[in-house]
């Protein structure tokens, strides 16, 4: 994957970049409270953009015979975000999508799994003002760069259909 990600990419700093602005939370507000354009754009960003990618390179991928699909997760799938419905939602849809398409690929050797990276310092978690829940760790892109490249560089067959968390908690 590595030799078609930087194509696509251009080098390591632009894998760096793509990592800093990977997913949308929306607006912080309770259910009842949400307006509902908003919150189905969280879930178009989160979610149906993973699948669109998804589902354009999985082609490419049976035809070079392997390949490594790593999709963004988050902690907050697990149920700890008062506010944040349609980002916990999309996250969760997203941890579903990884471990189906993870058995569906797996007799081609694609390999899928899921990142966890925790806060980021991106504009999203207000460069590093946020942190949730208080007192995690508040990563710098470059600090994720690390478990992406390994998760890409595992041998076939690898570890697919798992999560794989730089949270400082379970999640």
């Amino acid at each position: 994957m590595i030799e078609l990600l930087f194509p696509i990419v251009g080098t390591e700093s632009a894998l760096r970049d793509r990592l800093q602005k990977v997913g949308e939370a929306g607006q912080a507000r309770k259910v009842e409270k949400s307006d509902p354009t908003q919150w189905a754009q969280v879930i178009q960003v989160n979610l149906v953009g993973a699948f669109n990618t998804v589902h354009a390179a999985i082609p490419h991928l049976r035809t070079r015979g392997a390949g490594k699909i790593i999709l963004m997760g988050s902690a907050i799938r697990n149920g700890w975000a008062p506010g944040l419905s349609a980002y916990a939602a999309s996250k969760a849809g997203l941890w579903k999508l990884t471990q189906v398409l993870g058995m569906e690929l797996a007799a081609d050797h694609i390999s899928v799994n899921e990142l966890i990276p925790g806060p980021v310092k991106t504009a999203m978690t207000q460069f590093g003002e946020i942190a949730m829940p208080p007192g995690e760790w508040i990563k710098e892109p470059e600090e994720v760069l690390p478990l992406a490249l390994f998760l890409a560089t595992q041998p076939e067959p690898g570890p697919t259909a798992q999560s794989f968390s730089l949270n400082r908690r379970a999640s």
